[in-house]
């Protein structure tokens, strides 16, 4: 099934491109006839199909030489990290890289059709239940992942005309291959249907196709030059009602467990704990949880819809059951 509603040429190269996000967007762009470029890490395994090249982001000379060399016409930055023990670990991650790909695109290549930071919602910190973010609200991020995005932002918006540069902003991205939102439905799977406080609690989310949809348009948007959009599928949601759609796609009775709320925090310690032990940086800790003590994680991709045409074509329980039928065909349940 093709993903893109149009056919394209050229050249894209991407970073991140083994990634939830990245991957799709990778295989959609190569099915959409798009010479693909995937920039990896010397630890990442090459993909079957489609060109790769080894780079280091902290090598802004060999990245310039890459960039000379490839001239691609997009460059979807999507690499980042969700997860460190560090402010600068964040740093290392989410800033830095965009910094030196900059640089390089800036010396090397500035004809490039469009920069695209793929960055989160997180930038903006969270919203109210009753008032989903727009792009004009002030960025105010709570932990070192939305800090992090809100810097790269910023060095990026820093570029002024100097290359055309677009940002995009998905809310919660879930679908086949995401190991995220898969812990809910592998325990839905065991019967379970677990809540920490959290039941009513509103968050915005997009399918990945319906993702990489908005990418791709954005960047091939004259109206998106110079601009940002969150991308999200138009309904926040409750919890409740997200897990209650992985429920009805199982088709099976499950036990509801409302535990209490302080198990949240006891569990964020015990994954610090656990990090200063090992040194490796888990996903649940205090930071993480401060994100999840929110009333609402929002957006509404108006601006997305008006400058770009964006409109999302999968909804939430098509989307559910679709990434069920992933985890089942490819054992993963």
């Amino acid at each position: 099934m093709t993903v893109l509603d149009q056919e394209l040429s050229g050249k894209a190269l991407i970073t991140g491109a083994s990634g939830f996000i990245g991957s799709n967007l990778r295989r959609a762009l190569l099915d959409a006839g798009v010479d693909v470029v995937a920039i990896r890490r010397a630890s990442s395994p090459a993909p079957t199909d489609g060109r790769s090249v080894v780079a280091d982001y902290a090598d802004v000379e060999g990245l310039t030489k890459l960039m000379a060399d490839e001239q691609p016409d997009w460059v979807f930055h999507v690499a980042g990290a969700t997860k460190g023990v560090t402010y600068e670990d964040f740093q290392r991650a989410n800033v830095m890289p965009t910094k030196h790909l900059l640089k390089a695109l800036t010396d090397a290549h500035p004809d490039v059709k469009r920069f695209v930071l793929v960055s989160s919602l997180a930038a903006y910190g969270p919203s109210t239940p009753a008032k989903p973010h727009r792009e004009t609200d002030a960025r105010r991020p709570i932990e070192h992942y939305g800090e992090s995005k809100l810097e790269a932002e910023h060095v990026v918006e820093a570029l002024g005309d100097t290359l055309p540069w677009t940002i995009v902003r998905p809310s919660g991205v879930y679908g086949p291959g995401d190991g995220d939102y898969f812990n809910l439905f592998k325990e839905v799977a065991s019967g379970r249907n677990v809540f920490f406080g959290n039941e009513k609690r509103w968050f915005s989310a997009i399918y990945v196709d319906d993702c990489v949809r908005a990418i791709v348009a954005a960047a091939t948007s004259d109206a998106a030059v110079g601009r940002g959009y969150f991308l999200c599928d138009g309904r926040p949601v409750t919890w409740g009602e997200f897990q209650q759609a992985i429920v009805d796609a199982h088709g099976k009775r499950v036990l509801k467990l409302k535990l209490p709320e302080f198990l949240v925090g006891v569990a964020a310690v015990g994954g610090e704990l656990a990090t200063k032990v090992d040194g490796k940086p888990r996903l649940f800790n205090r930071q993480k949880a401060k994100m999840g003590a929110q009333q609402a994680w929002t957006c509404t991709h108006e601006a997305a819809a008006e400058d770009f045409g964006y409109a999302p074509q999968v909804p939430m329980e098509e989307g559910v059951a679709r990434a069920l039928s992933w985890y089942r065909e490819h054992g993963w349940l």
